[in-house]
């Protein structure tokens, strides 16, 4: 259900992976503690690479990889954690009790959650939708607000991220 906040959906071209990398870095500073981005599209649609470019603008070095047998991948930044889960090999959402699923989502933690639709019951809610899908030989992103938090922080995408 979209939140009644003013704030539209957004979509943007990604010809090219620097473009999906660019999207993750404009998001970056705008996800505040508490923010919950659910993640989706097929496989090869970029779903970690937008990640990456979210966790490459928040400072994090070293690789960043898709957290595909682990679950859940933790980045510490000092004043926040983010939490990148890829949930692609669940095999039932009850699972996620088993990791401790409720501990990650707080008000100190952003939380980037790949595969949302396998942990469907077990995850909260979330305030922005990210939906990736290969078009021509890029992609493209549709960018949902789904709180009134997604909300603000599509209005301010917009105004950063404008196309000509």
């Amino acid at each position: 259900m979209r939140p009644d906040n003013g704030a539209e959906t957004i979509r943007r071209e990604l010809p090219e992976e620097a473009a999906t990398l660019k999207l993750g870095a404009a998001l970056a500073p705008l996800l505040e503690g508490g923010a919950v981005v659910h993640i989706q599209g097929e496989l090869g649609a970029g779903k970690t690479t937008l990640c990456r470019g979210i966790l490459r603008a928040l400072g994090v070095g070293g690789a960043v990889k898709s957290p595909t047998f682990t679950l859940v991948e933790p980045y510490d930044l000092g004043d926040r954690q983010i939490y990148h889960f890829d949930l692609y090999r669940l095999a039932d959402p009850s699972e996620l009790e088993y990791i401790g699923i409720d501990d990650y989502f707080g008000e100190r933690q952003v939380c980037l959650v790949e595969w949302p639709g396998k942990g469907e019951g077990f995850l909260p809610d979330c305030d922005l939708e990210v939906t990736l899908e290969v078009a021509g030989g890029g992609r493209s992103a549709i960018i949902q607000p789904r709180s009134d938090k997604g909300g603000r922080i599509c209005r301010e995408l917009a105004i950063t991220t404008q196309e000509p």
